[in-house]
């Protein structure tokens, strides 16, 4: 089924739209000469009775002047050039318009409550070839931290529709700049566990307490709230800055 009132060029604009208003959620990568992309993910097109699917899609930027669109699993179908005058799918329309854009892959955001930072979103993406592995934003909560001050959306931060609106209120931060401003202020521990390393994995220690103008993030260790919630002791900062594969945060936002 297609579109039929100029879809070409409704989509194209679409797509122009996603990648000047999410610059958070813009990777580069390589497809025979870098482009940019996005991944988006639509509701209606994830696995269900009578589809098969993950709902998450990658729409990549050509420097040819056009776009292409494709599952995150290539085994799930092929790919839909978006293109001003040519004509689009119904359901390649509909995930450029009503899709929602996902935080780009290595990206760290920050929490905000009451200017102080009390937990960090961690964004892993996964291997596209596969669908057991799909983009993940993971919530790091403080340790010693209450539950109450944690992100509404902590159980399933993708689930929640209103993700890009806590970014706009500024409640949702990029902590980049600022970590890789102030070097040395924060590390990341990858789990020991390489198979749960291998799927990004891991805690955040922030050794001094991390500030702009508009919030602060204090010293402390940063894990995955279902171990806070477990009751999983956390070994102290010391020990876990002491592990193997422990790295500066600011280099690897900078290399990722």
């Amino acid at each position: 089924m297609f579109v039929h009132a100029l879809p070409g060029a409704a989509s194209f604009a679409a797509c122009l739209r996603l990648f000047s208003s999410y610059p958070l959620a813009v990777s580069p990568c390589y497809c025979g000469g870098w482009h940019r992309s996005i991944v988006l993910r639509h509701h209606a097109f994830e696995r269900s009775s009578d589809r098969e699917g993950s709902g998450f899609y990658v729409l990549t930027q050509d420097p040819a002047e056009h776009f292409t669109l494709r599952r995150w699993n290539p085994a799930e179908g092929g790919c839909q050039e978006i293109r001003r005058g040519a004509p689009v799918s119904f359901v390649s329309h509909q995930v450029i318009t009503e899709g929602m854009p996902v935080p780009r892959d290595g990206a760290l955001l920050g929490w905000v409550s009451d200017r102080q930072v009390t937990a960090l979103l961690s964004v892993y993406h996964g291997r596209q070839a596969s669908q057991v592995s799909l983009p993940q934003v993971r919530v790091l909560a403080m340790v010693g931290s209450e539950p109450m001050r944690w992100p509404p959306f902590t159980a399933s931060p993708l689930d929640d529709g209103r993700l890009w609106e806590y970014v706009e209120r500024g409640e949702i931060v990029d902590l980049t700049p600022l970590v890789v401003r102030d070097a040395g202020g924060a590390f990341w521990v990858p789990s020991q566990n390489p198979g749960r390393a291998g799927q990004g994995h891991g805690c955040v220690v922030v050794s001094r307490s991390l500030q702009t103008e508009d919030f602060w993030v204090p010293a402390g260790t940063y894990m995955d709230h279902w171990m806070l919630r477990e009751g999983v002791p956390s070994p102290p900062a010391s020990h876990l800055l002491a592990l193997p594969g422990t790295a500066d945060l600011s280099r690897r936002l900078t290399a990722w």
